[in-house]
This record gives C-alpha cells, structure tokens and sequence, in this order.
C-alpha cells in the first residue's frame, strides 16, 4: 500500500507540474477548455486545469519577418518578370490568429502573390523597374486590411529583386552601356569644352596684364620726360634769374659806388671788346655812346691790342 501511495503522490504531483504553465515576455498561450476557447494567458505564472484545459496555440508578439519565394508577374506590356518579397508583420489579435484562417502565413503568401500580379498589371516594364516605393506602399496597405480579420498586422513590405527575362536584360544592359557612353563623351566634350575657355581666358589676362603694363610703362616714360623737361626749365629759369640778379647787384654796386659817367662808358667799351672776341658777324651798337668816330677809335684801339699784345715784361 506504501508503494501504490507513493506510486499516486508522484503521479499526482507531475500532473501538478505539467498544469503548471510559465508565458514568457512577449508571447502568449490560447487556452481552450473542452475545445472551446478559454482565454489568452500573457506573460507570467498559471495554472491549468487537468484533462480539461489544453494550450492550444504558443504564439510570440514580437515582429516577424516572412521571406517569399519569386513569383511569376506579367506587366501590362506583356513582358514576365519574377518577383520576390519580404513581409514584416505582427500578431495582434492571437485568437483570431488562431481561429481566423488555418495557415496564416501560406494565407499572407497567397495574398501577397495576388497582390503582386494586381498591381504590375497596371504597370509596364520602365515604371515597374522605378516604383518599388509605390508597389511597397499599395501592398503593405492591401495586405494590412485583408490581414486584419486574421488578428495580423503588416507593418512593412519590401520588394527584395525584379527579375526580367533574359533577353530584356541584354537589351537593358546594352541600353545602360550605351547612356554611360554618351555621358562619357558629353563630360568629355564638357571637360575640352572648360579646358579651352580657361586657357582663352588664360591668354586674354596674360595680354590684358601686357598691354597694362606698356601702359604703365608709357605713362611712367612720359611723367619721366615731363619732369626732366619741367626741371630743365626750371634750371634755365633759375640760370636767367640768377644772372639777371647778378646784372642787377652789380648795377647797384656801381651806383653806391659813385661811379660817374666816364666809368659806365669804360664799363661799356670793355663789354663790346667782349663782345668783338665772339664769333658773331654782326655788333648791336648802343645808341647813347659819344659819337660814332669815338667808338671807332675805340674799336681800333682794341684790335690794336689784339694784334700787338704787350709782353708780360712791359706790362
């Protein structure tokens, strides 16, 4: 009897131990209780009845992520393409998780394909290569709405690869080829085009500078020689003057002097011997001398002296 009550407590007391139910954080148990739903248990302890209740489903909250096969889309210019996606979506509602479809995730994958062939069909080649963005948008909103009577949200869905037949590929690729060449050549047409007017532009300073700087030069020659000329000037200016002054000082010496009208008629006649020595042809005679044959003698008497000069000794 000892043995089958302890044989009993064990039994009793592992049964205890599998009622005994601990959630996780994030995730949450569906409990149904004679098939029918119970409740949801969320994060923490609970307890269970025996052969009554059952954990139907253990669900996590947190975002998942649903990778899809390619699938085969035709655009609205008849051309097949393959397409893949990628689905981030959320449990919200686990018993509608549970009971709402059977599959929830081959549901998502049905109605993403669908979706798929929906919205290209309206789209040809050229616009579907470009508007990821709009196929991401249009789907994430389609399959946010179907996906609610599921207890899903969809938070985001990508477009992964847009695959074209191979031969659209080849002429896609010759197209690209053929667009790098021709911005090659107009960047090289650019770069001549730059090249050519920097060096223009090059040139034009270098003779602006030139032709400034004979300018300078000439400026620079003709202040010189207006300052030489005006200098020359002024010395000569100054040469008159000082001997206009020289002239006048000794004219007043003379006159404080006292000298009579015999010593300005010396003075004369000793002027026009200097003046007979000079090369000159012609003698301006002066009006108020003492008479004509008194300036001859004069005159004779000078050549006199010129001709016959006394020895040092008898003078």
């Amino acid at each position: 009897m000892l043995i089958i009550l302890i044989v009993v407590a064990v039994l009793i007391v592992a049964l205890l131990i599998t009622c005994i139910k601990i959630v996780p954080q994030a995730e949450t148990m569906v409990i149904e209780r004679l098939g029918s739903y119970l409740c949801t248990w969320g994060n923490g302890l609970h307890v269970k009845l025996p052969f009554i209740d059952r954990v139907r489903a253990h669900i996590s909250l947190k975002e998942q992520v649903a990778d899809f096969p390619p699938q085969p889309v035709i655009t609205k210019d008849n051309v097949t393409m393959s397409i893949d996606s990628v689905i981030f979506y959320k449990v919200m509602d686990p018993q509608l998780y549970c009971y709402g479809v059977e599959n929830p995730i081959m549901a998502i994958e049905n109605l993403t394909a669908t979706t798929l062939r929906n919205i290209l069909g309206d789209m040809d080649l050229d616009t579907t290569l470009v508007s990821r963005d709009t196929i991401n948008t249009q789907m994430r909103a389609i399959l946010d709405e179907a996906t609610d009577a599921w207890g899903i949200k969809v938070n985001r869905v990508e477009v992964k690869n847009i695959t074209p037949p191979r031969q659209i590929q080849e002429a896609m690729e010759k197209q690209m080829k053929a667009e790098r060449e021709k911005r090659e050549a107009v960047l090289l047409a650019e770069g001549q085009k730059q090249s050519a007017i920097t060096i223009a532009e090059g040139n034009k300073q270098a003779q602006i500078l030139s032709a400034e700087a004979e300018k300078q030069k000439a400026i620079l020659y003709a202040e010189a020689e207006k300052q030489k000329a005006i200098l020359e000037a002024q010395g000569e200016a100054e040469a008159i003057r000082n001997v206009q002054q020289a002239t006048a000082d000794g004219i007043r010496m003379i006159r404080e002097a006292g000298a009579d009208q015999a010593v300005l008629t010396l003075q004369s006649f000793e002027a026009l011997k200097e003046v007979s020595r000079g090369q000159a042809t012609k003698l301006i005679i002066p009006s108020d001398m003492q008479g004509i044959a008194g300036l001859a003698a004069s005159l004779k008497e000078v050549v006199s002296e010129d001709s016959n000069p006394v020895p040092p000794a008898a003078q």
